[in-house]
């Protein structure tokens, strides 16, 4: 897989560029969509998804640092940002639902080393955008850094989409492995309980073939003469 950011950082930049405080919505799908199609050209590793988010959240700031509009709005265009890639990360925590789905309807289990794991960084998506917001700060100056400093608290305080949805996809893995469990015990039982039932029948059988034996000509003690 890529471990270049597929996508262009420099259409990036200028869309923030030249951004209006009328125009600012755009820039949150110009965002989600540029993080997506870095993503998809990289595997969706923990490390590689936190250097896509700071590789565009990088660009954002170096396209507010240009914005020479009097009249543009940080907080808000800043806002988009995150949102935009919140609105990724939520695609590539489906994308790693219907893989574990996958995986587990071949008879994966989500206990082995790696889809364990698996389950254990889908719950650090939350954390990890929101370091992206705090680390937005750096290298940039005011009002920049007051806009991603507010945006930081407003994401503490309310949570993101995509860490709400990675935990919600984790519970719910979790709960279909220990569904598989169960069914698998259940089958393992109903095969024990079949065998208990026929085991009286098999008993009858020794048993009618010990009669057999023992009626049995060769199986009659030889009078002494």
């Amino acid at each position: 897989m890529a471990t270049k950011p597929a996508f262009d950082a420099d259409a990036l930049i200028t869309q923030f560029e030249t951004a209006t405080a009328q125009g600012s919505a755009k820039l949150r799908q110009a965002v989600s969509d540029a993080t997506l199609q870095a993503l998809q050209g990289r595997e969706l590793s923990l490390k590689n998804i936190r250097a896509v988010l700071a590789t565009v959240t990088q660009a954002a700031n170096t396209g507010l640092a240009k914005n020479a509009n009097p009249a543009m709005d940080p907080d808000s265009m800043i806002e988009q940002a995150v949102q935009g890639m919140d609105d990724a990360l939520l695609k590539a925590v489906d994308a790693h639902r219907v893989a574990l789905q996958q995986l587990t309807a071949q008879g994966a289990d989500l206990r082995e080393k790696h889809l364990k794991k698996a389950l254990t960084d889908l719950e650090k998506f939350e954390d990890m955008l929101m370091g992206t917001v705090q680390k937005g700060a750096t290298g940039i100056g005011e009002p920049f850094a007051a806009a991603w400093g507010q945006m930081a608290e407003k994401m503490n305080a309310g949570g993101t989409l995509s860490g709400a949805q990675a935990a919600t996809t984790a519970e719910q893995m979790a709960l279909q492995m220990q569904t598989a469990l169960r069914d698998s015990r259940a089958a393992g039982l109903r095969a024990a309980q079949a065998l208990a039932e026929s085991y009286t029948a098999m008993v009858s059988g020794v048993l009618i073939g010990m009669s057999d034996a023992m009626r049995s000509p060769a199986a009659k003690t030889p009078r002494k003469k």
